[in-house]
């Protein structure tokens, strides 16, 4: 079991009465201490409701969110980012701005060995979108390359 001192910096898992953010919000992710870190594993957290606005007309856009990371030293809580992931909800922004934008504030956050996000957005116009972006170490460029050709045959 974690001791108290290892939950420091985890404010909102077990809070009763969180309240939702209205505006992007990425001060609202939290982590906690990876205890093995001399492993190589994969965290995959998967958000089939995923809702953002299209920032042209403000018109509802929703995707499923799919983020893979390999962890160092700190792991994202995953309270932190569903609330961080509900904030995207009156964001305007494009769907490949999405996806990268979440990408990037995890990995400040973490300083993960390597980390990926997937979007598979519904049709809109006729057309699905479904941006993949990822960013590794030195020890992991191999991985990127190989991750985003796959990506380039990404089906739902």
């Amino acid at each position: 079991m974690r001791k108290e001192s290892e939950l420091e910096g985890v404010t909102l898992l077990g809070c009763q009465g969180v309240a939702y953010p209205t505006d992007y919000a990425p001060q609202l992710l939290e982590t906690f201490e990876n205890k093995h870190p001399e492993n190589e594993y994969v965290v995959t957290f998967d958000c089939p409701e995923f809702t953002t606005l299209c920032p042209k007309t403000g018109q509802p856009d929703f995707g499923h969110i799919i983020i893979s990371y390999i962890p160092r030293e700190r792991m994202v809580e995953s309270k932190s980012l569903k609330l961080y992931l509900f904030s995207f909800r009156n964001h305007g922004d494009f769907h490949e701005d999405c996806v990268n934008i979440i990408m990037k504030d995890l990995w400040k956050l973490m300083d993960p060995k390597y980390i990926e996000v997937k979007g598979l957005f519904m049709p809109r116009g006729g057309i699905s979108i479904y941006p993949f972006a990822n960013m590794g170490d030195a020890d992991h460029q191999d991985l990127c390359k190989a991750r985003r050709v796959a990506a380039l045959d990404m089906k739902k």
